[in-house]
């Protein structure tokens, strides 16, 4: 087992605990991170978005394993189980997380699932009917992002400092 594959499954362990500064540690000071909700360019948003998930994700259960990694790359397969906040469904979401690596941290984490899968499960009859089109999907990241900014907003700790004024 190698140091990446040891990283990986660090990562997925903190998960577990919702320990999200764990989660955090394990990212390049220049990582992104994207998925059917998110499309992260900052360290800072992507440490705030899994604060946001495990706060959120009262009854949060992760499961992971398929856990592989070389040098430059790695994946892992994993699932969630947790009650959608906004609808109060429950969801088991089947995720394939690839990952690139720099100086011994994940500079690139992508999260692959099935979009109308999960929004079946989420948003029920909406999902199912509108969970393959542009419109659903977008008005979820859109929302995604509203509640991750309002996080980031309360939580300053994530804000990152606007251009300096002369």
């Amino acid at each position: 087992m190698n140091e990446n594959h040891r990283l990986i499954e660090h990562f997925y362990q903190c998960f577990q605990q919702k320990d999200y500064c764990g989660m955090a540690a394990c990212y390049h000071s220049e990582a992104s991170f994207s998925d059917a909700a998110f499309d992260l360019k900052t360290t800072a948003e992507i440490a705030a978005m899994w604060h946001y998930l495990c706060v959120a994700g009262k009854d949060l259960d992760i499961e992971f394993n398929a856990v592989q990694a070389g040098e430059q790359s790695g994946s892992a397969h994993w699932e969630a189980r947790y009650t959608f906040s906004r609808t109060g469904r429950k969801v088991h979401n089947i995720i394939e997380a690839q990952f690139l690596f720099r100086d011994g941290k994940i500079i690139r984490h992508t999260d692959i699932f099935s979009f109308w899968r999960w929004s079946r499960m989420a948003l029920g009859p909406a999902g199912y009917l509108l969970g393959w089109s542009a419109f659903l999907q977008n008005k979820v990241r859109a929302t995604a992002m509203h509640g991750l900014r309002q996080f980031i907003g309360q939580h300053p700790e994530y804000q990152t400092p606007g251009p300096e004024t002369v």
